[in-house]
């Protein structure tokens, strides 16, 4: 495993730690400068219903009671401690790092048709999108997750007198039937060979999959890979074609938006594709091929990989044992909560790159890491014990706001 103290030494040139930058950020790869790294402080797990349903204090504490056992401290202080050296080691890159607010999620807000209370701020790329010196809050379908960008606003805030352009979703109402099965009955559905990876990797956990209504423009950040003049955007359960056309007349002409549906169903496209630098590609071969891979990358090089370390057993033991039967308790009690979800084992393709030539990467990625060698990447492995219960992995926890970058096309 390549790890050079030069790395470090470097990029001391690029600026110093404690420089404000302006936001610019034009891809995935080019030097980085400003990050920001999410938090899983006061972590709480969801809850959320209808305005329409009848108030009961007793039912709620029991509920937030349930809530509070499924998100042990011990659980998530590992987490934390994680994020934290995580963000260290992108400091020690010489990198600016700034760390979202920290407030009480388990507090109840309300819109007049439903009532919720948050999870964290953990994954700071899901509902926020930075293309050149813009940031673009997304408009969630999810209802725990409607102020959860405000975590950033400090950060935004501090960018504020250099300048940029700040614009946010239309705020969803989010008062109807947001996400439908994709099959009336799971019996109906007929296992691929993604499906039947995914449940060797994960101990028989089936990924579920729905639909993303039409009604209102939704979608999440996470669902789109930025590549210059050229952003792919994933229409999934995460984001809808209404997301897709909101996003083109946002970013505007200088900007392709490329709408894809053939790849993925469930959610967000880093564990499906990651765009190393111009050229070169990594591909989740348990979902995209070049039946199916979008063909803005016929003339890029593809790296085929879908090796990645099953579900740990201790997280498949605490979502059995913890989270699973909170669910279940929460939903007998007329609550949606976020404890039935947990992310792919492709999550584990999530890396972050510091620039061309070096990424980071989940240390128990092994198999990505010598792929990763073999083109000559210098990697830098860092331990993420708990990225499938917290839905993401090292890009989904990490947001960057500055890259020593310019606009331009890579596809031309």
């Amino acid at each position: 495993m390549i790890l050079k103290e030069t790395i470090f030494e470097n990029r001391k040139k690029y600026m110093t730690k404690n420089e404000t930058n302006k936001i610019n950020s034009h891809n995935e790869w080019d030097t980085l400068k400003d990050i920001v790294v999410g938090t899983a402080h006061n972590t709480n797990a969801t809850l959320t219903w209808t305005s329409e349903q009848k108030e009961d204090p007793s039912k709620f504490e029991i509920a937030m009671k349930i809530a509070t056992e499924a998100s042990p401290k011990w659980f998530y202080d590992e987490v934390n401690e994680d994020l934290d050296n995580l963000a260290n080691t992108i400091q020690n890159l010489s990198v600016k790092v700034h760390r979202p607010e920290v407030f009480d999620f388990s507090k109840v807000y309300s819109s007049p048709f439903w009532k919720s209370t948050s999870n964290n701020a953990y994954n700071v790329r899901d509902l926020n999108l930075v293309v050149g010196d813009m940031v673009i809050e997304s408009p969630s379908h999810d209802h725990s997750r409607y102020f959860e960008s405000t975590t950033l606003y400090d950060i935004w805030y501090e960018y504020f007198d250099k300048g940029f352009r700040w614009i946010a979703g239309p705020k969803p109402k989010l008062n109807y039937t947001v996400v439908e099965p994709y099959f009336r009955d799971e019996s109906e559905r007929e296992l691929t060979s993604e499906d039947m990876k995914h449940l060797e990797l994960t101990d028989g956990r089936l990924e579920k999959l729905h639909k993303l209504s039409e009604r209102e423009i939704l979608f999440e950040a996470a669902n789109t890979l930025r590549m210059g003049k050229d952003l792919l955007y994933l229409k999934s359960s995460s984001g809808n074609d209404k997301g897709g056309k909101w996003l083109q007349s946002v970013v505007g002409d200088d900007y392709n938006v490329h709408v894809t549906d053939s790849i993925y169903r469930s959610s967000h496209i880093d564990s499906t594709l990651m765009a190393l630098k111009p050229g070169l590609i990594l591909v989740n071969s348990a979902r995209a091929s070049e039946k199916n891979l979008p063909s803005l990358f016929d003339k890029w090089e593809k790296i085929y990989f879908e090796d990645v370390a099953p579900t740990s057993a201790e997280e498949l033991e605490f979502q059995k044992k913890v989270r699973d039967p909170a669910y279940e308790k929460l939903k007998e009690l007329g609550y949606e909560t976020n404890l039935n979800l947990m992310s792919s084992p492709w999550v584990g393709m999530n890396l972050l790159s510091y620039d061309q030539q070096t990424v980071i990467v989940d240390e128990r990625q092994t198999n990505l890491i010598k792929i990763l060698e073999k083109y000559k990447f210098t990697v830098i492995p860092v331990r993420m014990r708990h990225i499938y219960t917290q839905g993401g992995g090292i890009h989904c926890a990490t947001l960057d706001t500055v890259r020593d970058s310019i606009l331009e096309s890579y596809f031309d």
